[in-house]
């Protein structure tokens, strides 16, 4: 850009110093000879100057010829050579590089023979000198308003990337949370729902130890579910503003047992099968697995006509597989499949952001099934 500058700047000040040195003997010869040639030519030239944006091949033709016309009439330096080295710094400005060439290559040609006949010696040279100097002065601002358009560009394209970033991790944030609420929040709240209906019902016993257990299990599932509530929602806080206390641990194959145990006391006993090796494995994958469960046992819950389900794991050495299963009754024939609900977009959508696989739909021997393998090698990239 700086050595472009420079160029700029150098083959300004020599064309200035070269028409300070050589031209005005010639201005002032022309002035007081008062020739009509030398002002009919030189009006014609410069008139035609005015259409040099349609007709610049043409203007630059007219101001060549001009100038030829008063190099043959005795003038070294006709007053008519800055319109000349005006057409080419222009076409220079404008065209690209083989438009330029050709034009130059033959104004430069023309000129040059002419000077060289009419005037031998250093005019020839000096002339050619003008009109390369005016192809040069075009040609580097050309340069530099391309460069410009091109920062220009970039500083957009970059703008814009940076603002679609954004929005892309607003938008992964906004489906995060969402998932979280909806199986945190939503597995609480459920259990809620079993409970208080199952008290709509013992509230007329004389026997009110049931109903005493189901109001302690509303109460509990409520304390829970505003809990979680309190804890996704300071996801949606400003870093300055949220509040300093320790972390919540991330939910994780480890409180298996105590999620069953919350479903057991809602009226659904659940029970569970491994197979493998139990070890740690990475945090994402405990935590998709965890609400896997959470939310199959939920749906079991809350849409499965029975009371009891399986979970099954599977430890491998690439990857966790577990299963879901209850025995409630076969879909019968013909029955319109009811379309998945955002439980199960949701885990499909945790699944897949560890590149693993889920499969959820009705066994044929009765039942609901919910199947997925999550990868730990994936999971270890991602985490890292």
């Amino acid at each position: 850009m700086a050595r472009q500058q420079l160029l700029l700047a150098s083959a300004i000040m020599s064309m200035v110093l070269f028409a300070v040195v050589t031209i005005p003997a010639d201005v002032r010869h022309a002035l007081s000879s008062h020739q009509p040639l030398n002002w009919a030519v030189s009006v014609v030239v410069y008139t035609a100057l005015m259409a040099r944006r349609r007709f610049p091949i043409g203007t630059v033709a007219v101001a060549v010829i001009g100038s030829l016309v008063l190099m043959a009439d005795g003038m070294a330096y006709p007053l008519t050579l800055p319109a000349v080295f005006y057409m080419l710094y222009s076409i220079a400005l404008a065209s690209g590089p083989g438009r330029t060439l050709t034009v130059g290559v033959a104004v430069k040609a023309a000129l040059f023979t002419t000077s060289l006949i009419t005037h031998p010696g250093i005019t020839g040279f000096v002339v050619l000198l003008w009109a390369a100097l005016a192809v040069t002065t075009g040609f580097a601002a050309r340069s530099h308003r391309a460069y410009v358009a091109e920062a220009e560009q970039r500083a957009r394209r970059a703008e814009q990337a940076r603002e679609d970033e954004a929005n892309r991790r607003v938008a992964e944030e906004r489906l995060r949370i969402a998932r979280e609420l909806h199986d945190a929040v939503g597995h609480h709240v459920a259990l809620i729902n079993v409970q208080a209906g199952a008290l709509a019902c013992l509230i007329d016993d004389e026997d009110r130890t049931p109903a005493r257990e189901s109001v302690a299990h509303i109460q509990r599932a409520s304390e829970e579910a505003l809990e979680d509530l309190r804890l996704t929602v300071g996801l949606l806080r400003e870093p300055g503003l949220q509040a300093a206390e320790p972390a919540e641990p991330v939910p994780g194959l480890d409180q298996l047992e105590e999620l069953i145990c919350s479903f057991a006391g809602a009226g659904l006993r659940v029970t569970s099968e491994v197979t493998g090796r139990a070890r740690p494995l990475p945090e994402a994958v405990e935590l998709t697995a965890y609400r896997v469960i959470q939310e199959s046992l939920t749906n079991t819950r809350k849409h499965a006509d029975c009371a009891t389900a399986v979970v099954r794991l599977g430890y491998e050495p690439g990857a966790l597989r577990l299963a879901v299963e209850d025995e409630g009754k076969a879909d019968p024939p013909g029955r319109r499949r009811v379309p998945e609900g955002h439980g199960i977009v949701g885990m499909r959508e945790r699944v897949a952001a560890l590149g693993g696989r889920l499969s959820a739909g009705p066994r044929p021997e009765g039942g609901y099934r919910v199947f997925a393998e999550l990868p730990l090698r994936a999971a270890r990239i991602e985490g890292s």
